[in-house]
Parts: C-alpha cells; sequence; structure tokens
C-alpha cells in the first residue's frame, strides 16, 4: 500500500516534478546550438564535436539501467535529491575549466545524474497518481514542461552568445536552480511506497526485467520514437541547407517551430490522455509522424520545410505515453526498475538513431535526405507496433488487475 500524502503538498510535489523535468532539458536539449560553438572555439570536426551529445545520452541510459534500482531501493525522495544534488555540483563545475576533454567529461557526469533523479521522478509518478489513465495524463504534463525547457535551454545559450558571454553559464544557471528544487524537495513530505518485497532490489533484478515482454516492448517503441524525433533536432537543420523555396522564413526557424508544437502538444496530450483510449490515439499520431516523413522523403524539401517542423504536434503524447504504460504495467516496487529500463533505450535511441542516419548519409555523398529515409523506417514500424498494440490489447489484464492492487488505494 501506498502513505498517501494529500491536498497541496501533493501538489507541491508533482510541480516540483514538472521543474525537475524542465531544468535538465535546458541543458540537454541546448546542446545542438553549443556544438557549432565547440566546434569553432576548439577547431572540431562534426564527430568529435557530436560527442557532446552521444556522451551524455549513453551516460543517462547506462545510469538508468544500472542505477534505476535505486529509487526503489533507496525511496524516491532521497534518489531524486541524490541525482539533484550530483548535477548541481557538476554543473557548477563548469566555471572551473575550459578545455574540450572538461567539457566532455562534466556533460558526461551530467548524464550520469540525470538518469538517477529522473528514474526517481518517473518512479515517483506512479505514487502520486490514482490510476493508471491519470498516471499517463501527468506524465505527459511531465514531458510537456520538458518539452517547455528545450526550447528555454537555446534560447539562453543564443542570448548569452549575443552578449559575449559563455555557453557554459547556462549549466551555471540551471545549478542554481537546481539548488532551489533541492531545498524545496528536502522540506515536502513525498509519499512513500510501503509495499515490500523479499526479492533483492539491484541491479540483477532491472536487468531481469528486460526479459519480460512488457519492459521489452515499450522499451523498444522508446527506441523507435526517440531515434525518429532525434531526426528532426539533430539533422532536420543540415537537410533543409540549400532551401531556396517560399517559405524561407519558416525554414530558418523551423526547429523553433518543432520544438514549440512539440511543448504545446504535451500539454494538449495530457488533456487528451485523460479523456480517450490510448491505444487509438497512439496510432492516429504514429500514422501521422509517418506520414510527415514519407511526404518529405518522397517530395522533397519543399513539403519537408512544412511538415517536419509540424510533426512534432504528433510526436508530443507519443514519448510520455509509452513511458506511462511501461511503468504502469508494473508494481509500484517495480517502478524505478522499470523507468530505468525504458531510460536505457530511450537514452540508446537518441544516441544510436542520429549516429546511424550520419553514417548512411555521408555513405551516400553526405546528403542528409538518405538518413530521413533511415528514420521514416523508424517511424513507420513504430505506427506498426501500435497498430498491432490497439488491435490485440496485449496490455489490457496486466493494466486492469494493477489498476486494482496498486492504485484503488489513491481513488
Amino acid at each position: 500500500m501506498t502513505n498517501v500524502v494529500h491536498g497541496s503538498n501533493l501538489r507541491t510535489v508533482r510541480y516540483l516534478t514538472y521543474l525537475m523535468f524542465m531544468m535538465f532539458a535546458m541543458t540537454t536539449d541546448a546542446v545542438g546550438v553549443i556544438i557549432p560553438e565547440v566546434m569553432k572555439q576548439f577547431d572540431l570536426s562534426l564527430t568529435a564535436a557530436g560527442l557532446l551529445h552521444y556522451g551524455p545520452m549513453m551516460a543517462i541510459a547506462i545510469s538508468g539501467m544500472f542505477l534505476g534500482h535505486l529509487a526503489d531501493k533507496l525511496g524516491r525522495k532521497k534518489t531524486i535529491i541524490l541525482g539533484l544534488s550530483l548535477f548541481a555540483a557538476n554543473s557548477f563545475l563548469f566555471i572551473v575549466g575550459s578545455s574540450f576533454a572538461f567539457y566532455l567529461t562534466l556533460m558526461v557526469l551530467s548524464g550520469l545524474a540525470i538518469g538517477v533523479f529522473k528514474t526517481a521522478a518517473l518512479a515517483l509518478i506512479g505514487d502520486i497518481t490514482s490510476s493508471t489513465r491519470e498516471h499517463t495524463s501527468i506524465m505527459n504534463g511531465a514531458e510537456g514542461f520538458f518539452g517547455v525547457g528545450a526550447i528555454i535551454g537555446p534560447l539562453i545559450v543564443t542570448y548569452l552568445l549575443t552578449q559575449g558571454l559563455e555557453w557554459k553559464w547556462l549549466y551555471v544557471s540551471a545549478a542554481v536552480l537546481c539548488v532551489v528544487i533541492i531545498i524545496i524537495a528536502s522540506r515536502v513530505k513525498y509519499p512513500e511506497t510501503m509495499q515490500k518485497t523479499i526479492e533483492p532490489i539491484n541491479f540483477k533484478r532491472t536487468l531481469a526485467m528486460t526479459k519480460d515482454r512488457f519492459a521489452l516492448s515499450f522499451s523498444i517503441g522508446a527506441f523507435l520514437y526517440v531515434a525518429t524525433e532525434s531526426a528532426i533536432y539533430v539533422w532536420m537543420p543540415t537537410y533543409l541547407i540549400g532551401y531556396d523555396g517560399s517559405a524561407l522564413l519558416l525554414a530558418t526557424y523551423a526547429l523553433t517551430i518543432f520544438f514549440v508544437l512539440r511543448a504545446a502538444g504535451r500539454f494538449i496530450g495530457m488533456w487528451a490522455m485523460a479523456r480517450f483510449n490510448w491505444s487509438m490515439v497512439m496510432v492516429i499520431l504514429s500514422g501521422a509522424i509517418a506520414v510527415c516523413f514519407v511526404i518529405s522523403v518522397v517530395a522533397g524539401r519543399d513539403w519537408a520545410v512544412y511538415l517536419l517542423p509540424l510533426s512534432g504536434l504528433f510526436m508530443s503524447a507519443i514519448y510520455p505515453t509509452l513511458n506511462s504504460k511501461g511503468i504502469s504495467c508494473f508494481e509500484k516496487n517495480k517502478h524505478g526498475a522499470a523507468a530505468g529500463v525504458i531510460l536505457f533505450f530511450t537514452a540508446l535511441g537518441a544516441a544510436c538513431g542520429p549516429l546511424i542516419m550520419g553514417i548512411v548519409s555521408d555513405a551516400n555523398g553526405g546528403q542528409a535526405v538518405y538518413g530521413f529515409i533511415v528514420a521514416t523506417g523508424f517511424s513507420l514500424v513504430l505506427f506498426a507496433g501500435f497498430l498491432y498494440n490497439l488491435v490485440k490489447d496485449p496490455t489490457r489484464q496486466r493494466l486492469l488487475e494493477l489498476e486494482q492492487s496498486e492504485y484503488k488505494a489513491l481513488a
């Protein structure tokens, strides 16, 4: 059973969780703006500078898999504060050094810290919701704040550069916000999952979860989605280079438009998931994404300049729903481990998807369209998976059982 925290205290916990998502998105999604500056500063190749993206993503993946169980073992609050403390300390260190190796090391360490507090935050959502439907709705809200952070971060970097300041002050700003969250979190009462298990809570328990068909299915779905999404924010600007059509202004701000639509769509997703069948919504959204990618590849940049940014609106609700339903397929005392497994595949998709696209594009004369053909394949497989889920509804029985055993105390 769960020790329930009511009223304003529970709302505070929820909004602190939202702020955490916004805070670390400010740093992770600003890397695309930082990479060009680092390339100029240290005279790096694109592959070398890209380590600032691949490094932290792989670190998040490793942290999710190897440390995800801490949320179940130590408790959500302790694990969140531990991860945030590591992230804040690491971010403040950016003002100490100024070499590429130093920056890369700190970004990798920040990825490890993010993996710790994010898995705990994801597990916490199960403790503060009264149904699997509400779980999905709040997860969309958290990812909505993540989308806001993804907009704020690049804007802060751009402002810093126009003022003659270094981009690393973004991390110092994030560290200050992180300290504020830590102080408030330390004073707030969090719900505690009281269910006990004789099963040891360790890495082996998390690893064993990858054999569960639900954990593996939702994790593969997360990989496919993130590999598709990252195609936009990593390679869309490259694909649109040389575009000289009638929508030049739109092409210039295509990535910003994508992020804005993604953030807006997640709040819409928060509303939709609380009211409609999630399986049908996922089929509609993933189908729309696949259509955007197929037309963008077949019809070329004249259509891609409109459809690729628009895909952000349809992408918005997919990842948080995958995350929510995947985690909800397990007892609450396993939510940390489940979140860790899904986070591992998420970060793997964010690292491997753009890498595979880059390799394929380079093998075809450096033309980005060939990379987008790969991403289109990811989107079509994702759509097929959701279509299968709608027809067969494999999670229905397990979610119904856990609805009664895990959430009725909060209903």
